[in-house]
Order: structure tokens, then C-alpha cells, then sequence
């Protein structure tokens, strides 16, 4: 029991990332508050898992964020962890993005967390000690065709990691990011025209981790940020893309 006693928010916790970031943080023993717009799905999980609260959140709003700590203090017991994890994809080249794109996966994937952090700081801070987990991705270390605003918004939530990390460590609060890449979520599979599971993993063969990622592999990532394991680590970027950003291994080379 990793998290015995504590309270964690997980944003986009529907489905997912979020679905099994919640359910490996309630495993290992958190009160997990299941955030997200998808109000059925939401409620399901939050049914399905001990200790679990509901609470639709759109990470845009300031009051929805407010509510969200207010329930996680009074019906929990307090804020431990957080995951902004919610997030937001629109494909389109530069000069196919238009404005009102953009602003809405900024206000998804930055106005979130921007938010989400802004408002935590009080509980963890009167708390003494706090676990920030940003889910950026590998579109936070480098760019890609088609992908404008959500690398922009990604690049920017790994900068607003390491400034919160210098300012709130003397209360205790740790935040870092988590970097993923290419992870077989139900959105990501229907994005790129993906099929079923057992034949995937052969289009990801040129990486040296010869697969697609799965969710849980990104809640073990959560799980030792969230937990003590982790206490000597903040203001830095966790990459979980099969190796996709050391390279890409090629037919014919030396230990292809």
C-alpha cells in the first residue's frame, strides 16, 4: 500500500491514462477523486473503486477546480497528489489551425494544470508535503507535423513543471512531469486508424521497446512520482516512449 492514507485528484481519470492511474493509486491504498467532463463514465469508475468520489471537473474553470479541492478536503480529508491528467489533441498543420483550436486545447492542456496547481497549493502547503504529476508527453521534448497547438501546450506545461518545482518545494510540494509516447488509450487508437491490439504492436517494431505503450504503464510511472519513492525528485521529466526519443533502430544495421 504505496499511498495507504492519501487523497489523490485525477483529471481526465474516465478513461485511459486517467482510468488506470486512478485505479493503480486506489490499489495501492489513495482516496482517489475520479475528475472529468464524462459524467457516466466518471461515476462508473468512482463506483468501482474503495474510497472513490466522483466530481465532474472541466479544467478550464476556476470554480469547478475549487469544488473539486472542496470535495477532496471535506469528504476526504484533504489534497496529497495530483494528476493533470487531462488532455486534449487536435491534428492540423500551421496554417490549418485556426484560432479557436487552438485556444481550446490550451485551455485543456495548460489552463488546466495551470489551474490544477494554482489550486492545491494552499492544502498541501498547510499540509507540509505534496505530489504534483504533470502528464506532458513526448510532444513536450519535440516537435511533429500536424501537431501545433498540443506541442505548444505540451512544451509549455514541462516550463510551468520546473517554475512550480522551485517555488513549492519549500512546502514540501514536488512536481515533475511525465513524458509519454505513443500509449494504446482508446482515443489514440482511434486517431490513427489503428486496429486491434494483437496486430499493433508490429507498427511499433523500429523502437527499441518493440511495442505500443500501454496505460498501466504510465499509472506505474504516477504511482512512484505520487509516492515516497520518489521524494528526492522534482522539477524533472519521467519518458516513458518505448525509446522512441533515443532514435529508432534500423533493418540492417549492427544489433538490428
Amino acid at each position: 500500500m504505496r499511498l495507504a492514507g492519501r487523497v489523490a485528484i485525477v483529471t481526465g481519470a474516465a478513461q485511459g491514462q486517467g482510468r488506470a492511474i486512478a485505479t493503480r493509486f486506489a490499489a495501492e491504498g489513495a482516496r482517489v477523486v475520479v475528475a472529468d467532463v464524462a459524467d457516466e463514465r466518471g461515476k462508473h469508475l468512482s463506483g468501482e473503486l474503495a474510497g472513490a468520489v466522483f466530481v465532474h471537473l472541466d479544467v478550464g474553470s476556476p470554480q469547478d477546480w475549487a469544488a473539486a479541492v472542496e470535495m477532496a478536503v471535506s469528504e476526504l480529508g484533504g489534497v496529497d497528489i495530483l494528476v493533470n491528467n487531462a488532455g486534449l489533441v487536435h491534428h492540423a498543420s500551421l496554417a490549418e489551425t485556426t484560432l479557436e483550436d487552438y485556444e481550446r486545447v490550451v485551455r485543456v492542456n495548460q489552463i488546466g494544470p495551470f489551474l490544477g496547481m494554482q489550486a492545491v497549493v494552499a492544502p498541501m502547503s498547510t499540509a507540509g508535503a505534496g505530489s504534483i504529476v504533470n502528464v506532458s508527453s513526448v510532444r513536450g521534448l519535440s516537435g511533429a507535423n500536424g501537431l501545433l497547438a498540443y506541442t505548444a501546450t505540451k512544451f509549455a506545461l514541462r516550463g510551468m513543471t520546473k517554475v512550480a518545482a522551485l517555488e513549492l518545494g519549500r512546502h514540501g510540494i514536488r512536481v515533475n512531469s511525465i513524458h509519454p509516447g505513443a500509449i494504446a488509450t482508446e482515443g489514440v487508437l482511434g486517431a490513427a486508424a489503428l486496429g486491434d491490439l494483437s496486430d499493433i504492436d508490429a507498427r511499433f517494431s523500429e523502437l527499441p521497446i518493440q511495442r505500443i505503450g500501454r496505460p498501466d504503464d504510465i499509472a506505474s510511472l504516477a504511482l512512484f512520482l505520487a509516492s515516497d519513492e520518489s521524494s528526492y525528485c522534482t522539477g524533472a521529466e519521467f519518458v516513458a516512449d518505448g525509446g522512441a526519443s533515443a532514435g529508432v533502430r534500423r533493418p540492417g544495421s549492427p544489433g538490428y
